[in-house]
């Protein structure tokens, strides 16, 4: 019966393909949508994501996110590097800045000022023309992300040697490098903590965040309430920190609704379209589901049959909806204009409401067919 299952399924083309495209449909919409989304969510702390040589982040108690500069005083670094269980700890300046450049335009930048004698907190990147960080300690030196270089000066593959001011001070470019796409999308700048200072207005409190690490015998998360005990401050490690950010996101912008109400509108279509022809199938084949009965086949053998059908046509569908949303993210990943990011538990979420898609469209025409009488049908037909 699993053959004469398959091939009833199959031998009515339109209708196959008609519940095919349906689940297709939805489980491409489903991975899709939820992908876009947790780009989104991955953008908002990418540039935490970025540095790798600092496990420890230190702020000011009020901060929420990443972009919520709060800056605090530069003693408060000394202090940090008086905990016990802390082997160093160095500033690190986060400010948006006003560019002017040389044409006269202006563009918003991300820019960071790094330690000056270890550079810590710079992206783990390669530089893409061979320079080196210590080209920072050349006069008036930024290094500019590629991305960002792109976006200001879209006609100009190397903008190595240009120079731009920022709070009516000259910087000149003398590296790229390349960072993740951030939340803002602004371009990012790296340079001196000491030279970043002057390139913004001037504050009394000057440092943004503390990067710190902890010493080998000590675990990071301790070393972290170590800090909060000794400073008052707010310690966070580099994942608990990108979380309190995608945190802040989901919880204060109405992006989780949003692509919630896509994802949920996609698996009610997909549900109907699948759900109704799939429904239709079965009626079209009520004379073979009633011969089985009448030949001695029992209800459970005739579900088998219709789960059997149910289960094929979601695992092509999920297969076909999962390619073509995979393909979709390898070009938005190759524009670099779209947040896409599928981790396993995007798969995971479409293949259970694949599942449960296909099986509440067998369950509908399930309850037909164990409300069948065969004799009704062959009366009927007589």
């Amino acid at each position: 019966m699993r053959m004469i299952a398959i091939k009833m399924l199959t031998g009515s083309t339109g209708r196959f393909l008609a519940i095919v495209m349906g689940v297709t449909f939805a489980s491409l919409l489903i991975a899709q949508q939820a992908s876009i989304f947790c780009g989104l969510m991955r953008q908002t702390s990418n540039q935490v994501r970025d540095i790798h040589d600092a496990p420890i982040w230190v702020m000011d108690p009020s901060v929420q996110f990443i972009d919520d500069v709060k800056p605090m005083s530069s003693t408060m670094v000394q202090r940090v590097r008086g905990v016990s269980s802390v082997a160093w700890a160095v500033p690190l300046s986060k400010g948006i800045v006003r560019a002017k450049l040389p044409d006269g335009r202006y563009q918003q930048a991300i820019l960071l000022g790094l330690d000056d004698a270890s550079y810590v907190g710079a992206p783990d990147v390669r530089s893409l023309d061979g320079a080196t960080l210590d080209s920072l300690g050349e006069p008036d030196s930024v290094w500019i992300d590629q991305r960002g270089a792109k976006q200001i000066w879209p006609n100009i593959d190397n903008p190595v040697g240009m120079e731009i001011s920022m709070n009516e001070r000259r910087a000149k470019i003398v590296g790229l490098f390349n960072a993740s796409q951030t939340f803002q999308t602004f371009p990012v700048v790296l340079t001196r903590y000491s030279r970043a200072l002057n390139f913004q207005p001037h504050e009394r409190k000057t440092v943004t965040f503390i990067l710190a690490a902890n010493r080998q015998e000590t675990d990071p998360e301790q070393c972290c309430l170590d800090i909060q005990e000794a400073t008052g401050l707010l310690a966070k490690t580099s994942d608990q920190f990108q979380w309190m950010t995608i945190n802040y996101y989901m919880t204060r912008t109405g992006i989780p609704i949003n692509f919630g109400i896509t994802v949920v509108l996609g698996f009610v279509v997909g549900l109907a379209i699948s759900g109704q022809t799939f429904y239709l199938f079965t009626v079209e084949n009520l004379r073979y589901y009633a011969t089985f009965k009448a030949i001695g086949a029992t209800d459970g053998q005739v579900a088998k049959m219709v789960v059997r059908q149910a289960i094929v046509v979601g695992l092509i569908g999920l297969a076909l909806g999962l390619g073509l949303a995979t393909a979709f993210g390898i070009f938005a990943n190759t524009t670099a204009k779209l947040a896409y990011f599928m981790p396993w538990q995007v798969v995971a979420v479409t293949c259970l409401a694949v599942i449960l898609m296909i099986l509440l469209a067998s369950l509908l025409s399930l309850r037909k067919l164990f409300t069948l009488d065969p004799a009704d049908l062959f009366r009927g037909a007589g």
